[in-house]
């Protein structure tokens, strides 16, 4: 594949294959799925015929989530435990699914910004019990721009999503139909929300390695401690949040590059300004619709399937996506 610069692409959401690829021995994950987009996934996904995980950290919610599915709609949905924060909890996660399933098809990350209050939390509860997990936090209002808890939103937003993503790789099925990752992401991890042109060019690199993002990381980080970050041109809306997007955007597409040719797709998804709890239910669209062209662009056919891709969805009169480089 080739990585360079490339123009945006304009399309319509694609429609679902005309001859499923999938079926209910297909699996997938979302993390972060007790409600919002990860939940509307979850189900969308599960209507579909798929078997699908859904996680959260939140043991009361997720199991509602869950069973909603389960007992209301017929669905075939299971949860386990998983806080992505944690890297015991993302080694227990990762061995009772491979107990329980074996195999992974669908990887959906679900980066939900969400104010954070303390959770019963399922870390040091037997693996048997039902319990859930939130992917993603942010501690400002849509109003705010603080970084007093920058180290944790960069510790859970990037390096979380990275550990659980690397301890499921090998778990991922070889098939024709090749397995898909798809980063529910935001355009605020854009590179033009970028004012460092230094930063700019590590990250727009054709070179680009782990190694790089994590110097980007790091150096967020140093000038946070600082007090230098307003002056180093990082982006000026939920700034923390945004470089981990920023983050978890470049870490996408240098797995693309790893897998390019392989069994495994790698994408990014921005469903735009949906109505959530986050949002305090203003947007353009439900989380509903944003979770149908979410399912629609992880079923790509196994020919169309593309990777390394970043899908901005615009919502007006009807919807349409833009397909950029990442």
């Amino acid at each position: 594949m080739n990585f360079a610069r490339e123009p945006e692409v304009l399309f319509s959401p694609p429609s679902l294959p005309s001859i499923r690829w999938w079926s209910k021995d297909t699996v997938a994950i979302v993390t972060g799925a007790n409600k919002g987009i990860g939940f509307a996934l979850v189900k969308c996904l599960a209507e579909l015929g798929l078997t699908v995980v859904l996680t959260a950290r939140n043991l009361e919610r997720g199991y509602t989530a869950a069973q909603v599915l389960r007992s209301q709609l017929g669905l075939d949905v299971h949860f386990l435990c998983l806080d992505v924060s944690d890297p015991a909890s993302i080694n227990t996660f990762v061995s009772s699914f491979r107990m329980k399933f074996g195999a992974l098809d669908i990887l959906v990350r679900y980066l939900r910004s969400c104010m954070c209050f303390p959770v019963k939390s399922c870390v040091g509860q037997p693996e048997a019990l039902p319990a859930v997990n939130n992917a993603a936090v942010s501690f400002n209002e849509i109003n705010e721009n603080s970084v007093e808890h920058a180290e944790t939103v960069i510790k859970t937003n990037f390096y979380g999503a990275k550990l659980l993503t690397e301890a499921l790789l090998p778990m991922f099925r070889h098939s024709p139909s090749k397995s898909r990752i798809l980063n529910i992401s935001s355009r605020l991890g854009s590179l033009n929300k970028l004012r460092n042109p230094n930063i700019k060019n590590i990250l727009e690199s054709e070179n680009l390695s782990e190694e790089h993002i994590k110097v980007v990381v790091s150096s967020f980080l140093q000038s946070v401690k600082n007090g230098t970050w307003e002056s180093q041109g990082w982006p000026e809306l939920w700034t923390d949040y945004a470089v981990s997007k920023l983050a978890l955007n470049a870490y996408t597409r240098v797995l693309a590059k790893r897998y390019e040719g392989s069994h495994i797709s790698v994408n990014c998804f921005c469903p735009g300004f949906t109505q959530t709890s986050m949002t305090r239910g203003k947007g353009t669209h439900t989380a509903d619709e944003a979770a149908g062209v979410g399912a629609r662009l992880l079923l790509f056919s196994p020919e169309e399937l593309p990777t390394g891709k970043f899908f901005n969805c615009f919502w007006g009169a009807q919807s349409s996506v833009v397909k950029s480089k990442l």
